[in-house]
């Protein structure tokens, strides 16, 4: 799947990702610095920053640090403006942070609603804000959601969750019309379920992810590499990847 030709096209590149600590995050992060791209990475939880960081200098790549929450908006500032001094630049944004929660609605606090929509929609709306600046001035760039296939078709148990994942999705949607003007690619990537500590303890449990036939995160972090590939002319504007023994739905 990585040929020469398309590792080239991304060398030199610069990705801003969010929730990089871990899951989809960390795999996407280690997939786009194997084809060469350098990368701002940002999370709450610092030390599997720098553990990532080291990772990939390790491989002859190139990452800065950004420690924060995805919600709040210093953190956004602080990650553009790293890429700005590290790199000069910024080509991708990965709108990855995000929180789930499998619970029935009687049993979903208002606090917890607040939480995933800070998580889910105030993290994306805050990097999409600050980092859309950058793409119009230079007239490029992707920016892509990691919604969910719960932004597609709501579930019992999955109210608020589903929620905030048909948000991402609508907002994603407005802003790829918003921006095509200007030359930059707006993409909504809905995965179903993936091996990672996604969730745990928050209605899924180890022993069924483990036990599942869930997607490795790897997987999708292909999936962001090949939206990341397509032809200049060319735009990926929803894009949903299930593993096999998901329904189609």
């Amino acid at each position: 799947m990585h040929s020469e030709h398309n590792s080239r096209e991304l060398q030199g590149q610069v990705a801003i990702v969010t929730g990089a600590s871990a899951g989809l995050g960390r795999a996407t992060a280690l997939a786009l610095a194997a084809v060469g791209m350098r990368l701002v990475l940002t999370a709450r939880r610092e030390q599997r920053l720098l553990a990532l960081q080291q990772e990939i200098r390790k491989a002859g790549g190139e990452a800065v640090v950004v420690a924060g929450d995805a919600a709040q908006e210093a953190t956004a500032v602080a990650a553009v403006n790293a890429a700005l001094t590290a790199f000069g630049r910024i080509d991708v944004l990965i709108n990855n942070a995000g929180a789930g929660l499998y619970k029935s609605l009687v049993h979903t606090t208002a606090d917890e609603y607040d939480e995933l929509l800070r998580s889910n929609l105030r993290s994306s709306f805050l990097f999409a804000r600050h980092t859309a600046p950058e793409f119009i001035q230079q007239r490029s760039g992707t920016m892509i959601f990691v919604s969910s296939v719960a932004g597609l078709a709501g579930a019992a148990n999955e109210s608020v969750y589903a929620a905030t994942k048909f948000a991402q999705v609508g907002f994603a949607q407005s802003l790829a019309e918003e921006l095509r003007g200007y030359g930059v690619k707006v993409t909504a990537l809905c995965p179903g379920g993936m091996k990672t500590e996604f969730a745990i303890g928050r209605g899924r449990t180890t022993e069924q992810v483990e036990s599942s036939r869930m997607m490795d995160a790897s997987a999708v972090a292909e999936t962001i590499l090949f939206v990341c590939r397509q032809p200049i002319n060319a735009r990926l504007t929803q894009l949903t990847v299930r593993h096999m023994g998901e329904p189609f739905a």
